[in-house]
């Protein structure tokens, strides 16, 4: 999106360097992602830059109001997603925007998603420093949008997800973490913090306690819990053997609790109104539908990771939903090939990440994440055999 930068990249750029680019991530902890890594960084414009942080500053806005529990709160009304504990505020946030342009022909975000949940804040400190290694990246561009380098970015990672604690009695919680796609990720985590990863089964009770039984066969009190848990994932697992459930009330403090999944998420997006934010609706409130149903999408309001969204609805479809109350209605965006590659140009998906400390009013933009397509949608099956797609990250002017 920055021609002169772009247009050098893609001269200097062969697949040598891009092996070694790839294989400098696999020895960093022996370990090869399952999903694929772009061969390019975004270089993103001020222009750009500055709409999206607009975009995040009105989230903020909205998500950091005294009353958004009140408000949010048919979000984890069902029992099953009653987890004791909830604390102050979300501690992450990730908002999803999809690379549009305008008519003036200019690069212009419109959200897609978000998520008060955390996301692949370690892989990607690894993956901007794997770039800059094996090609060149302009050294006035940083990853970071608030102007954080890599150090003060991971110690702020560990005030967060540690604090006063001893990593010991910290777990990164998922599970069967070594067969998750983001598994990198959880290396990068415990390697930096120190924290034990473990599946939820590991976790043991005694009494209102939580402890987990270290390599040398002591127990080890869990004080801290940074979730990674999806729930539409853990609820199709019944075949676990635990002892735990997030229901059980114990003695545990969340980094990010498992309510603010739920409550920011496609239940957030009916509450914005910006410029770069779509429409959205409560099926159930809305009292007409949209004349022209081909400029929306459904999405449910209880999935992840782009499944039970339909592209394509009726009218007499959408009459036919009986619980209108679990579905939201979304104006579509459209996405524009904004990235050049050396075949087809690139759709470009912006992920910008924050964290929320304690004690602070509002949170701050500390990383991004991008994904680059050239199908339908962004997931892999709409990118099978393309060049120049899958994860990446943007390098800020």
């Amino acid at each position: 999106m920055i021609p002169e930068i772009r247009d050098q990249y893609n001269r200097d750029f062969t697949r040598e360097k891009y092996q070694r680019f790839l294989s400098d991530i696999e020895q960093e902890y022996d370990h090869r992602p399952a999903f694929r890594i772009c061969e390019t960084p975004v270089f993103i414009p001020n222009l750009l830059k500055k709409k999206l942080v607009s975009a995040c500053r009105h989230i903020y806005e909205v998500v950091c109001q005294p009353d958004f529990k009140q408000i949010t709160q048919g979000a984890i009304n069902h029992p099953s997603l009653q987890v004791p504990a909830e604390d102050y505020h979300t501690r992450f946030l990730q908002m999803d925007f999809g690379v549009c342009e305008n008519e003036k022909a200019e690069p212009e975000p419109q959200l897609i998603e978000l998520q008060g949940f955390p996301s692949l804040y370690f892989f990607q400190d690894q993956l901007a420093k794997a770039y800059r290694r094996n090609f060149d990246i302009p050294t006035h561009m940083s990853v970071h949008p608030e102007g954080h380098d890599s150090e003060d970015y991971l110690d702020l990672l560990r005030e967060v997800i540690v604090g006063d604690h001893d990593p010991n009695n910290v777990v990164l919680l998922d599970v069967e973490p070594e067969k998750q796609h983001t598994y990198i990720d959880f290396l990068g985590a415990a390697k930096h913090l120190g924290v034990k990863v473990l599946c939820i089964t590991d976790l043991k009770k005694s009494g209102r306690k939580l402890y987990y039984i270290d390599e040398e066969g002591n127990k080890i009190r869990v004080e801290r819990i940074y979730n990674r848990v999806i729930f539409d994932e853990l609820n199709q697992r019944n075949d676990l053997q635990r002892e735990f459930y997030f229901r059980d009330d114990v003695e545990v403090e969340w980094v990010g609790h498992p309510s603010w999944f739920f409550r920011i998420s496609k239940y957030t997006l009916p509450l914005l109104e910006n410029p770069y934010i779509p429409e959205s609706h409560f099926l159930n409130k809305l009292e007409h539908y949209p004349e022209d149903l081909s400029q929306y999408v459904l999405k449910p309001l209880y999935s992840f990771a782009g499944s039970g969204v339909r592209l394509e609805i009726t009218r007499e479809e959408l009459e036919e939903i009986e619980d209108k109350e679990n579905y939201i209605l979304q104006k579509r965006v459209q996405y524009s090939p904004v990235i050049q590659t050396p075949t087809e140009p690139a759709k470009c998906e912006i992920r910008m990440m924050m964290i929320w400390e304690k004690g602070h009013d509002t949170g701050r933009l500390v990383n991004n994440l991008v994904r680059l397509s050239k199908g339908k949608m962004s997931g892999v099956k709409y990118n099978k055999d393309k060049e120049w797609v899958g994860a990446s990250i943007g390098f800020f002017e």
